[in-house]
């Protein structure tokens, strides 16, 4: 959970070094994710002793780190939520204020503080949103058991609250990609380094890795034996072709390991996913082919193309399909009358 400043500092000398040949002011500004009190005690030493100059006077330095998703990049920097920038200095912090002032598109809030709070913040903000995830994916699991119950009717109420909100309140399955369980981690490592325990953090980790052992339990348990799970969506998430932690990925890797036939599929993730899963899976060249010869059918990612997938795709003559629909994409009564159809987060009728 401490992650690395190798390449940050490596990065840091070469500025340090041109700062040196520099007589002008100039700004550097860190944009990684770091564990608080790396931005001063370790980034800073590392540019005022290659360019011989103090933080401050010679060059001002800005820790400002990115709130922008996959998939949404660009809009997520031109119309952030907010602008989070931690200071070595007041004429350095209004320099990049005033950069930003002249990028977004919507105004945002800026958040000015020193080094320690803003990189604190950041593990925050992406900690908070996986333990909002985590406790939708909870609620989802309880009323797959109760009768009647439906989690985008609870989540729904649930995010009227303005106390808590809508957003994350999904209920489906575990978060993945490269930050989440990255800052998550990071800010357990931290209280457990400051011997203040994050305990909330460490038990949405523990419960968010148990989301595709029980998905895969779910697949395993509608399986005939000898069959094929065909799993839609190896992305951890639409519109990006990142499949890291990705919870198709992590499902295709468990089923693969007990030496499951699995065929995958993802719009865009295929190239990554064949890195990681080797010769191992089958990986189909559309919906289509990936829903021919299976048995079981995951859809594990929410892209948009998944939502056209249509009825008689998945009929056959022979024994019924089962299809676990993870994100509730499609219409049950549509499909029940040609698949076994399994909505996470529904309960029994």
């Amino acid at each position: 959970g401490a992650g690395s400043l190798r390449y940050g500092r490596r990065a840091c000398e070469r500025i340090g070094d041109a700062l040196r040949k520099k007589p002008a002011f100039h700004l550097v500004v860190m944009t990684s994710t770091v564990l608080p009190g790396a931005t001063e005690n370790e980034i800073r030493p590392v540019l005022e002793q290659r360019s011989g100059k103090r933080c401050g006077e010679g060059f001002g330095l800005c820790y400002s780190p990115e709130f922008v998703a996959l998939g949404s990049v660009v809009n997520g920097l031109l119309n952030p939520d907010f602008v989070l920038i931690g200071e070595s200095d007041r004429l350095s912090g209004d320099m990049l204020a005033s950069l930003y002032g002249n990028l977004c598109e919507n105004s945002p809030f800026v958040a000015r503080m020193n080094f320690v709070n803003a990189e604190l913040t950041k593990l925050s903000v992406n900690t908070y949103v996986t333990t909002k995830i985590t406790f939708a994916n909870m609620l989802a699991r309880i009323c797959e058991r109760l009768p009647g119950a439906n989690v985008d009717v609870v989540t729904s109420a649930l995010g009227l609250d303005s106390r808590i909100g809508r957003k994350y309140l999904k209920g489906a399955v575990g978060y993945g990609g490269p930050c989440f369980p990255r800052d998550n981690l990071a800010l357990a490592f931290l209280g457990r380094l400051l011997g203040s325990a994050a305990t909330l953090a460490e038990a949405t980790d523990s419960a968010n890795r148990q989301e595709a052992q029980r998905l895969a339990g779910l697949v395993k348990s509608k399986l005939p034996r000898g069959g094929v799970v065909g799993i839609l969506g190896v992305a951890y998430k639409p519109d990006t072709d990142v499949v890291e932690e990705s919870q198709g990925l992590l499902l295709a890797q468990s089923l693969l390991a007990e030496g499951i036939s699995v065929s995958v599929y993802d719009p865009a993730g295929m190239e990554n996913a064949q890195k990681v899963l080797g010769g191992s899976a089958v990986f189909a060249g559309s919906v289509e082919d990936c829903l021919r010869g299976a048995d079981v059918v995951v859809i594990a990612t929410p892209w948009e193309e998944f939502k056209s997938i249509s009825p008689e795709s998945l009929s056959r003559q022979s024994a019924r399909r089962v299809l676990i629909d993870c994100w509730r994409l499609l219409d049950p009564e549509a499909f029940e009358t040609v698949v076994d159809f399994v909505a996470l987060g529904v309960g029994p009728t």
